[in-house]
């Protein structure tokens, strides 16, 4: 059969309401059982389908929902489940959340986004159970859609997994053929491997030749349909096309048009961004549709990537500006491009011109603060004991606060009753942690949404949304502003919520700012300049925030920058261009803080070992980092030449389970035996927004009694 002339990679699975966020919630704390959520999920489904269909879009996806992470579908797809899960009652959440007695798999970034997925083990065995696919196959069937299973790809399986093994990719095409072979039997017609990996540097022509010629062999099969997407696939493409492989999805908005003949090749041409909020140029895009063409190949039009990166729909968000809506387009919009797009190309609508490229307005040379030994020795006044304690800023996230931010956007409470409020919360959680013995206090966040959002409400340039909700992982979702004009911070952000925190208390409360490249990262960003010129538009602002908070007398300001590794660009040819210009920023953003000032920064669930060279060049005075749902890889890429401050997480807050005093223990005796003690802060993985308060006092408590036998 031909691919169909318009469809998408996916379609976001949370619910535009976030229906799926509460069902698991209510799954995982017992208020519900699993026929409920299954019910939503199958809800979720039908309403996906009908939407996509009900636009216009003639080739529907599925296996594109997933209940936590599709990485993790792919896992149990392949029979990679480790054995100490398949006790549990529940493998599959307990691979992804963990459970008292057993921590989860290791989570960490999806290439270049912010969604997190669950790191598989490869098991000493593959077993295929295509239970999944099959029924949502056949429920799409039941009302009248035959759909295009979607799978993650075996080369990018196999590259993501915990311990990356390629050797291995003749067992698993052995279960690839296999789920051919069933789908086959199912009457399926085209069937979708996505191999992201396919544009990175790990991946060679060998490998790709070596999986789709095994694959196009098998005699039973449906029409594959190879999904390349988040940039330029390079050599990998023409192996792919060598292939017997019938279709070829491009990624045409973070990639270039290939010069490789591909006749006899359908494309599915990615001319609709799957990862921002921008109407699509519809002149560049038929351009780039006929440029396809005249390479020999039949053209279907789609999305670049999945749509899971975007939110739903932008009816949904009547109070934004009316300039700023008519440059919008949402997942669903969207899918409204692709199918005119199909149209017009099918027409011969005449293309337009491809943009000039931005220019680069950056000029102004990078700011420094002093040497480190220089802010060291200004710092010793601190007073801080060995191995001081502290968290990494955020506490939880109750009903209360989230329902105090309601009423005040409503009107229901007034500006000087909300106050008092986050005043007596602020005061509770710095109470609390005076009890449990931390050292440098926090304020707990509790008028904070979001660590960027929240900024982004505070700065000219950004808007946000009220229901623009994107998965970050799990039941998690966040709401990425739009940073649509040049950014300026009328007035300080943060000095009066940690002013009033440090009048409470005699003990050190640091300073909590989220830093310039993550503030940009994770939210979607204009299209007119340079991604170097935004940050550093950023990191002014930053700047002036970090010095208003130094002239009240915060002693220490922590910077988060947990997205530096995230836009690390897929190739190394780009990455220490972009890593020279990121750490600039970081630098500049901090650099009005005085040497007696000791600024923290904050890296978590990203592989941030891979550019410990730059986590280093930011020149923190501390940073805090991920490790203990890694299980402390972190310690083994530390070398003599990292020479501050460092606290690698002895706690993952991104699971449940409250760590035992002998678990943390052992987790700081491991980072003990790399780095000196008088180097070592004792601190979660990450903030603490997520957890429930019992599950926080107890797990602090265990730390910081970890931290005393530590000393003593």
């Amino acid at each position: 059969m031909p691919f169909p002339a318009s469809t998408v990679l996916g379609y976001p699975r949370i619910g535009p309401h976030r229906e799926l966020k509460r069902a698991l919630e209510a799954y995982w704390d017992g208020r519900a059982g699993r026929a409920d959520l299954d019910r939503v999920g199958a809800d979720l489904r039908a309403r996906t389908w009908h939407t996509l269909a009900g636009r216009g879009l003639s080739g529907l996806p599925s296996n594109t929902f997933s209940e936590y992470d599709q990485v993790l579908d792919t896992a149990v797809l392949l029979g990679a489940v480790p054995e100490r899960f398949r006790k549990e009652k529940d493998p599959y959440f307990a691979m992804a959340r963990g459970t008292a007695e057993t921590p989860p798999l290791r989570m960490t970034k999806w290439f270049d986004t912010n969604y997190h997925y669950i790191v598989p083990e490869l098991p000493p065995a593959f077993r295929l159970d295509a239970t999944k696919p099959l029924r949502e196959l056949r429920e799409a069937r039941a009302l009248g859609y035959d759909t295009r299973p979607v799978f993650v790809g075996p080369v990018t399986f196999l590259l993501l997994a915990d311990d990356p093994d390629l050797s291995r990719l003749p067992e698993v095409l052995d279960e690839y053929a296999k789920l051919l072979g069933i789908l086959a039997a199912e009457r399926v017609e085209w069937v979708q491997f996505d191999e992201p990996a396919f544009v990175t540097d790990a991946v060679t022509e060998a490998h790709v030749a070596a999986a789709y010629d095994r694959l196009a062999a098998v005699a039973e099969r449906p029409s594959l349909f190879v999904a390349t997407y988040f940039g330029d696939p390079g050599a990998t493409l023409p192996a792919l096309a060598a292939t017997g492989v019938e279709a070829i999805g491009l990624d045409l908005v973070r990639g270039p048009v290939p010069s490789v003949p591909l006749t006899g090749k359908t494309v599915v041409a990615g001319v609709v961004s799957g990862r921002d909020v921008w109407r699509t140029d519809r002149g560049a895009a038929l351009a780039a549709l006929y440029a396809v063409r005249d390479l020999g190949a039949s053209v279907a039009v789609g999305t670049s990537c999945s749509l899971t990166h975007v939110p739903y729909d932008l009816d949904l968000e009547p109070d934004l500006d009316a300039a700023l809506r008519a440059r919008l387009a949402f997942a669903d919009q969207k899918v409204t491009e692709v199918v005119d797009l199909a149209a017009a190309f099918a027409g011969g609508e005449a293309a337009g011109e491809v943009p000039a490229p931005v220019v680069d307005r950056v000029s102004a040379p990078p700011a420094r603060r002093g040497p480190y030994a220089a802010r060291r020795a200004a710092q010793a006044g601190l007073g801080l004991p060995p191995l001081p304690t502290t968290t990494i800023g955020s506490f939880p996230q109750t009903g209360d606060l989230r329902s105090l931010r309601a009423r005040l956007a409503s009107g229901e409470l007034s500006d000087a009753e909300y106050r008092r409020h986050i005043e007596a919360e602020i005061e509770r959680v710095i109470r609390l942690q005076e009890r449990l013995g931390l050292d440098v206090l926090v304020h707990g966040e509790p008028e904070r949404n979001d660590m960027v959002q929240y900024f982004a409400e505070h700065l000219d340039g950004f808007a946000v949304t009220r229901h623009g909700w994107v998965q970050s992982y799990g039941s998690r979702c966040t709401r990425p502003p739009i940073l649509h004009g040049d950014v300026r911070r009328p007035e300080p952000i943060t000095v009066r919520w940690t002013s009033h925190a440090r009048s409470l208390t005699d003990r050190p409360v640091k300073g909590m700012l989220t830093g310039p490249v993550t503030i940009v990262a994770w939210s979607f960003v204009r299209a007119d300049l340079p991604l170097r010129a935004v940050v550093h538009q950023v990191a002014g602002a930053i700047r002036e925030e970090v010095a208003d908070l130094a002239a009240t007398g915060v002693s220490i300001i922590q910077v988060d920058e947990p997205a530096l590794r995230e836009l690390l660009p897929l190739r190394r040819s780009a990455q220490a261009e972009y890593l020279s210009w990121a750490v600039d920023a970081y630098r500049r953003a901090t650099s009005s803080a005085p040497d007696g000032v000791q600024i923290h920064t904050h890296l978590c669930y990203s592989d941030a070992n891979e550019i410990l060279s730059a986590i280093d060049g930011l020149d923190a005075d501390v940073t805090t980092i991920e490790s203990a749902r890694s299980h402390g890889r972190i310690l083994g890429s530390l070398t003599d030449g990292f020479s501050r401050g460092l606290g690698p997480g002895v706690y993952d807050i991104h699971s449940p389970r409250v760590p035992s005093v002998e678990e943390v223990s052992s987790s700081l005796a491991a980072v003990l035996k790399t780095l000196p003690a008088d180097r070592v802060w004792v601190n979660p993985d990450c903030g603490l927004k997520t957890r429930t308060y019992d599950q926080v006092e107890a797990a602090l408590a265990n730390l910081v009694t970890a931290a005393h036998r530590a000393r003593a």
